[in-house]
């Protein structure tokens, strides 16, 4: 469990929803975003990751279930 906000960590800005590998590490083995709490993510920043994986499935680039 990673408690700094891995954003903040490694200077990024904007998460861009194309960026499928960086999203699905935040994704849990069933394709949902996983909490604040798991990730350690900054409220902000967790906003901004869910915004950009609705948009990547939205765009087909994940999937809204995982099988």
């Amino acid at each position: 469990n990673m408690k700094q906000c891995y954003f903040s960590q490694n200077n990024i800005k904007y998460i861009d929803y194309k960026d499928v590998e960086l999203l699905k590490k935040f994704l849990n083995p069933h394709g949902r975003i996983q909490g604040t709490k798991r990730t350690g993510v900054s409220a902000k920043m967790q906003r901004q990751l869910a915004q950009a994986v609705k948009r990547a499935r939205f765009m087909g680039l994940l999937p809204y279930v995982a099988r």
